[in-house]
């Protein structure tokens, strides 16, 4: 078959999260898989600047916005062996420091932005006709708009099955009436049987009511979209097409995150040589200024600093948690009130707390290698892939039993010897703290740590599991 993937991040040409990581690994185990697969996605300036291989390609792209033309050109490079990836160049647009606008807010022209994003990209594909258009998210949400809305305009296309992820309903791009220009869409389509939303435009609702099929990233975000808790708006139009609805498990690229062979650890160790895990947790406690306490458990986090990700709870219990034998490294940004909270904390816990507001990869590697426990108490978390790269490394999590989190750690179980992390439900500071303190009682019981360290290392997630989920649907809509 012949497949595009359109999405607005790609890893390594663009990351904000977990999004550009799925791009980057699944279309190219679906190629690997047989399959003719391209990912399509802006040149943002991390392209530009960055040390990418890429080449100029003939493709000169036109799009009329408003009545103005824009002009975008094409830049190639390749993901693995066999998959193109197309990075659609308009400076105007995508050469900026942001990829969505500074943490203050998003740029006021997003709208715009990706509206010629979508429509730059059902122009590539004129040139490159395929079976399965597959776009992620709201910004790749008109694409499916416009082939299902518009498919005389786009016969040259062949009418492909397109299928929609929502990588977290949380983002559904919002945009005013005003907006609607932009679009180049027939007003009869802003009505609330199809992108009008409460007297707004509403991407990611028009790719739900138009896609052949959808996706999201766990079968237990699946089935919790459906609610008015976390469908966000949009759970009756998700209810609507419950039948067309799949959940399917992110995987993990075991080629990048595999403490036998991870090029950014200068200890390497698996399920028969945990000893060696020791060393990488030295070596993370020197790099980061920490004491060498090695006794003292690590609890490592790695995240958007954002509710989402249940930082509320992780500032009510840290004063309390700080009275516990843990040390406490934490890598990420977001949220101001929440960076500095942070920024605080190593002030005055100098010796148990260590920050780094930003995102380092190495030091992401290094902390998945050298914590102990890895903390992941969301809100909501559609997927997460943290947890999953924490098993491998033998860095046990503690999770909320909510979206991707629920499918993939195994509640611990002492007497029957069996789970893989720490599991708690309440959304609330008490539930948090009880499942830490669950987690610190085991981590002092060296026999039941290591078996259970054992059995979260011997988990699998591959992508090639995922992958092949994807082509069997795929396959449903081509035959």
């Amino acid at each position: 078959m012949k497949i595009a993937m359109i999405a607005s991040e790609v890893s390594p040409f663009a990351k904000t999260g977990g999004l550009a990581d799925v791009l980057g690994t699944l279309s190219v185990v679906v190629g690997r898989l047989g399959h003719e697969v391209c990912v399509i996605t802006p040149a943002y300036r991390s392209v530009l600047q960055g040390n990418f291989p890429v080449r100029e390609t003939a493709f000169k792209l036109s799009v009329a916005i408003a009545g103005r033309r824009q002009e975008a050109t094409v830049l190639e490079a390749s993901l693995g062996k066999r998959t193109p990836a197309y990075l659609i160049r308009a400076d105007h647009y995508f050469d900026r420091e942001f990829l969505y606008g500074p943490p203050a807010g998003d740029y006021p022209d997003n709208a715009e932005r990706f509206s010629f994003f979508c429509h730059a990209a059902l122009e590539l594909l004129r040139q490159w006709p395929v079976e399965i258009v597959h776009c992620h998210d709201w910004q790749a949400a008109l694409a499916i708009i416009l082939l299902k809305a518009q498919p005389a305009r786009y016969a040259e296309i062949a009418a492909p099955k397109t299928v929609f992820t929502i990588h977290n309903l949380g983002f559904q791009g919002i945009f005013r009436q005003a907006d609607w220009p932009l679009l180049n869409l027939d007003t009869a389509f802003f009505t609330p049987a199809y992108l009008e939303f409460f007297g707004n435009i509403n991407f990611l609702k028009g790719a739900l009511l138009f896609a052949d099929k959808i996706t999201t990233v766990s079968p237990s975000y699946a089935r919790e979209i459906m609610s008015a808790e976390q469908g966000f708006g949009l759970e009756g139009v998700v209810r609507q097409r419950a039948a067309d609805l799949v959940g399917i498990l992110n995987g993990v690229d075991y080629h990048q995150w595999n403490p036998w062979m991870d090029p950014y650890l200068a200890h390497h160790y698996g399920e028969t040589s945990l000893t060696r895990k020791g060393a990488c947790k030295e070596e993370l406690r020197r790099k980061l200024g920490l004491p060498d306490k090695s006794d003292t458990p690590i609890i490592g986090m790695i995240s958007r600093l954002t509710p989402q990700k249940g930082f509320d709870l992780v500032q009510s219990i840290f004063d309390v948690l700080m009275q516990r034998d843990v040390q406490i490294v934490l890598l990420g940004s977001g949220a101001p009130q929440y960076e500095e909270f942070f920024r605080s904390a190593t002030s005055r816990y100098p010796d148990r707390v260590a920050v780094r507001i930003g995102f380092d990869e190495p030091l992401a590697h290094r902390i998945e290698a050298g914590a102990d426990l890895f903390l992941m108490p969301s809100l909501y978390e559609p997927c997460g892939l943290n947890q999953m790269f924490s098993l491998k490394y033998g860095t046990i999590p503690i999770v909320r039993a909510v979206g991707g989190l629920k499918d993939t750690v195994q509640p611990y179980d002492g007497v029957a010897e069996t789970g893989t992390g720490f599991v708690f439900k309440p959304y609330n500071p008490q539930a948090l703290l009880d499942v830490i303190d669950q987690s610190l009682t085991v981590f002092r019981d060296k026999r039941a740590w290591t078996a259970l360290q054992r059995r979260a290392m011997a988990m699998d997630f591959s992508w090639d599991r995922s992958a092949k989920r994807y082509v069997d649907l795929y396959r449903q809509l081509v035959n």
